[in-house]
């Protein structure tokens, strides 16, 4: 028996409750449009493309931890005395910041818990972004159309940057206290405007009374809404601009070989989601980080033994600390280089990052659009000058604890300060060229590869006596990932003005 469908008044099948409820969302959003084209979107699948998930997915636990922080934070510089569960600070004047911080840890149900696991998230979240951004310098991704996505990965890395400090100096502990006497001397050392600086960011003398609430207000409001409002910027642009994917059998710049969005992708991104949410909960139990009960309240007359920063912020206390300290007076003013010209490094040393897709367009007179990824050994220059930075943020991060250093390798600081400066102009030059011929070198391996094909380990006598060995030629997926790729204008002599052309199957990487 066939039963009929109950229609409305104007012959319409209503249907299930559940698809009357779609058609009434879609009737004023056009979700149903939005999603048949974007639920569908292919992603390209490469393990590298994992370290922007993790930086999403740590922002994501930021946010959560965050959130619950702020239940129990009292982000206020008032004096109060400490009467708690820690026993060795009980009697002791402290701000509220440090006390509430102190309750957070030892009387919030899994409140320590928490403190940790927001603490190594943004530790995870900064370095994913910078290792993030690393990839899509080394293969290229960072080319037309895809400049604006890349400033706005590099904006929240400078935020971050930025956003980690403000956090890590809240709990108002020794620690961050230094730190921020620290910021406050580099702040002063800017001329004329330094001392308008420095007011206006404590509001007033070092350490001022306001200089908690100030940082709690661009730590949990300003800073975390605009990184929001990148994030969700930069995921549209990729979706927008399709995914980049590597060489391989049938991919163009005009298509994407993959998975698409819904239901393979999103099933696999939700799994990861919480294998890293997991994971940093697991290092947050059990691997303490920041221990503010062990430095006690900030005082001004105080210094805490071995103070470090943040690692992503030691590069930049390396170049203050290897810095000389030359003075310099003019007018009745004194110019303190020593501390002036690291701040002025810092953020150039950051700021090349960010020009650099527009200064290899500009150099290179690449102005195509670009979808398939290189490899790094075919752009030698890119990558020894991406390989150079490294290396002398490594440098710098050295000198950053260059007490450290000489304390376990019982030297002198003067001799660790001295190395430091010396490496950061040798180490990266000399990274550059090595890393340069080594891209050189695969380009020439991969050419022989390509020509002869593989070593099987095999000898073989010929009739005539002479024993060669067999080689076996590589399959026809091999050999187009190692020839569909360009050779850069830039690295191939005397063709400077000619644009970038695709090698010929079966020719080899550039040995130029």
């Amino acid at each position: 028996m066939v039963r009929s469908t109950a229609s409305d008044t104007r012959g319409t099948p209503r249907g299930s409750r559940g698809e009357r409820l779609a058609d009434w969302f879609d009737g004023r959003l056009g979700i149903h449009t939005l999603g048949r084209k974007y639920l569908r979107k292919v992603f390209p699948d490469h393990w590298s493309f994992l370290l922007g998930e993790i930086c999403l997915y740590s922002f994501v636990v930021l946010v959560l931890t965050g959130v619950y922080l702020t239940l129990f934070f009292h982000p206020s510089m008032n004096e109060v005395t400490y009467h708690g569960s820690y026993t060795p600070l009980n009697g002791v004047r402290m701000s509220e910041a440090y006390a509430s911080t102190l309750e957070i840890s030892f009387d919030v149900r899994g409140g320590l818990l928490i403190r940790q696991l927001h603490h190594w998230a943004a530790l995870v979240f900064i370095a994913g972004m910078l290792t993030h951004m690393m990839r899509h310098f080394f293969t290229g991704s960072f080319r037309k159309p895809r400049e604006v996505n890349w400033l706005f990965g590099w904006l929240l890395l400078f935020l971050g940057l930025f956003e980690g400090l403000f956090g890590y100096s809240l709990p108002d502990d020794l620690l961050s206290g230094t730190g921020l006497r620290f910021v406050d001397g580099a702040l002063l050392s800017v001329p004329i405007v330094g001392t308008y600086l420095s007011m206006f960011l404590l509001g007033g003398e070092f350490p001022g009374d306001d200089i908690v609430a100030r940082f709690y207000s661009l730590h949990v409001l300003v800073i975390p809404g605009i990184m929001a409002a990148l994030v969700v910027a930069h995921v549209l642009l990729v979706v927008h601009h399709k995914h980049t994917q590597f060489a391989g059998p049938g991919r163009t710049e005009r298509n994407v070989v993959g998975a698409p969005f819904m239901p393979v992708y999103l099933a696999k991104a939700g799994g990861f989601f919480f294998l890293v949410f997991g994971l940093l909960t697991l290092i947050a139990a059990v691997a303490t980080i920041n221990p503010v009960w062990s430095y006690g309240p900030y005082r001004p007359d105080q210094v805490s033994t071995g103070a470090q920063p943040d690692w992503y912020l030691g590069f930049a206390e390396g170049l203050v600390r290897i810095m000389p300290g030359w003075e310099i007076d003019l007018w009745g003013h004194t110019l303190v280089l020593g501390v002036f010209i690291p701040i002025v490094a810092f953020p150039l040393l950051l700021a090349f990052i960010g020009v650099y897709p527009f200064l290899e367009a500009r150099f290179t007179e690449d102005d195509r659009e670009h979808h398939i990824l290189d490899r790094p050994r075919t752009r030698p220059v890119r990558t020894g000058i991406g390989a150079a930075w490294i290396s002398l943020y490594l440098v710098l991060l050295a000198g950053g604890g260059n007490d450290i250093v000489a304390t376990r390798l019982h030297l002198s600081i003067n001799t660790v300060t001295w190395a430091v400066r010396i490496a950061v102009f040798v180490v990266p030059a000399v990274v550059f060229v090595v890393t340069r011929r080594i891209c050189h070198g695969l380009q020439l391996r991969d050419r022989e590869l390509v020509e002869h094909g593989r070593e099987t380990g095999v000898i073989k006598r010929l009739p005539h006596g002479e024993y060669v060995e067999v080689r076996q030629p590589l399959d026809q997926a091999r050999l187009h990932t190692l020839t569909a790729h360009e050779r850069p204008g830039e690295l191939v002599e005397n063709v400077r003005s000619d644009p970038p052309r695709r090698m010929p199957s079966g020719s080899g990487p550039s040995s130029s």
